[in-house]
């Protein structure tokens, strides 16, 4: 069973900077970390390959202090990595970010399976996943929480928001995780030293058969126009009485504005 994990180095912090001029977030001088929803994908990805054999591969779009990211996933048990680099990659959105993936994929070849997480922290968008699958043309199951494997037949169990649905598709195809499904392990610094020895694959854009126009900036149909803090200032009106009292106002004064 081969299998290919995408993931992406975030920034591991709470106060996110966003550059004024270009209205990205802004990430010399920040720590980053492996997205923890991939961590989810690695773990998941890892478990399945010693348990039916095959291979693990990690690949990654991202500058290149990715490289990180990817000796870490190499420590969890990932058997190849690589990083997808070029300048012209940059600033893209989500759509071109699949677009890339997608066709860094289709490079890689043989596959079973595609892992993402569900969504990554800085962007909290969930859409890259969903593309990378449309762009393929193979089906694809979000929100797994656990799943089972029998010959070409996948069944994922799915978390909603308040009841569970299980999905079956036909391999090749691609699932993105929740962090329900597992614990991802922790390397050691045994696990750690021996992924810094290995092989991290370089492609910039000369390796992939891409077209410029569908990358970076001028791929990226979705334009930030501004950014800014939402207002802390509560507003608001206070009842007071007995409880009952009180929210009999509150319905009245809803319906009074047609709220409800």
């Amino acid at each position: 069973m081969n299998i290919i994990v995408c993931i992406k180095q975030v920034p591991d912090t709470s106060e996110v900077r966003i550059d004024p001029e270009t209205n990205t977030i802004i990430r010399e001088g920040v720590p980053s970390i492996i997205n923890p929803f991939d961590e989810n994908a690695i773990e998941e990805a890892v478990g399945l390959v010693e348990e039916h054999g095959g291979k693990v591969t990690v690949i990654s779009m991202g500058p290149p202090q990715a490289e990180a990211a990817l000796r870490e996933a190499l420590a969890m048990g990932a058997d190849e990595a690589i990083l997808v680099s070029d300048r012209c990659f940059a600033a893209s959105d989500t759509l071109a970010t699949s677009y890339v993936l997608s066709t860094a994929i289709r490079t890689i070849g043989d596959y079973d399976l595609i892992f993402c997480g569900k969504q990554a922290f800085d962007g909290d968008t969930a859409q890259v996943p969903p593309g990378i699958a449309e762009q393929l043309g193979i089906p694809q199951v979000t929100f797994a929480i656990g799943l089972e494997i029998d010959g070409r037949k996948l069944r994922v169990r799915r978390m909603l928001e308040s009841e569970f649905e299980v999905v079956e598709v036909r391999t090749p195809a691609l699932v993105s995780v929740v962090k329900q499904i597992n614990e991802p392990r922790r390397p050691g610094i045994k696990a750690k030293l021996a992924a810094k020895k290995k092989d991290v694959t370089m492609w910039d854009s000369t390796c992939l058969d891409v077209e410029a126009c569908l990358c970076g900036l001028d791929g990226s149909p979705t334009r930030v126009v501004r950014t800014f803090a939402p207002s802390r200032e509560i507003q608001g009106e206070k009842f007071e009485g007995e409880p009952g009292e009180c929210a009999v106002a509150v319905v009245e004064r809803l319906i009074g504005e047609k709220i409800i």
